[in-house]
């Protein structure tokens, strides 16, 4: 089983992202979950989000407590919130952002994780630049996408365009793709 949890505000769109990238797996052929969980329910307040993804049928539904990735989509809760709490070496980790592990006061968490699997995205940047709102969360799901291979880039539009059809979701896709292409060379990869 992949677990992912996304950290984010509320209206950030977190659990509509959690939503949407369990729809790309499921479309995939894969088994996937998704729900939130809130703190205060208002807007600004955190907000987490869990997705399942496995090839066999997901039984449990409590919260991710020792998740294989971690989408953080405000910078402004990695001081405020344990959002790398349970995570191990393997994790995957996604920041939005346009500044480095080192320049967030990340060494300590860099050191210990793969640097193949870590990597920041400067999410609302694009989504401003796609959509002209600061809304994170379709960039962040194709920044996943090239980050982990979990799910293809394909997928993540597909879900996206039947959650936002029309000239929305077509802005939306384009952020994903930018995220994507941005993570894909980050990582130094060449895709075919």
């Amino acid at each position: 089983m992949f677990e992912i949890r996304i950290h984010g505000r509320g209206g950030q769109g977190a659990v509509t992202a959690a939503e949407m990238l369990s729809v790309a797996a499921f479309d995939e052929g894969w088994h996937a979950q998704a729900f939130p969980t809130f703190g205060s329910e208002r807007m600004g307040a955190p907000v987490v989000a869990f997705c399942r993804i496995d090839e066999r049928p997901i039984r449990i539904h409590e919260p991710i407590a020792r998740p294989d990735a971690v989408i953080v989509q405000d910078p402004t809760l990695l001081h405020q919130v344990k959002v790398f709490e349970g995570i191990d070496a393997d994790a995957y980790v996604l920041v939005n952002t346009g500044r480095s592990f080192a320049e967030l006061g990340l060494d300590e968490l860099a050191a210990s994780l793969r640097p193949s699997r870590m990597v920041t995205v400067p999410a609302t940047a694009l989504a401003r630049e796609h959509l002209g709102r600061a809304l994170p969360n379709t960039a962040l799901l194709g920044a996943f996408a090239g980050l982990t291979a979990r799910v293809s880039l394909q997928a993540v539009s597909d879900a996206i365009l039947a959650r936002f059809p029309g000239p929305v979701g077509e802005g939306n896709v384009a952020a994903a793709r930018a995220a994507y292409d941005h993570v894909r060379h980050e990582l130094g990869a060449v895709d075919a």
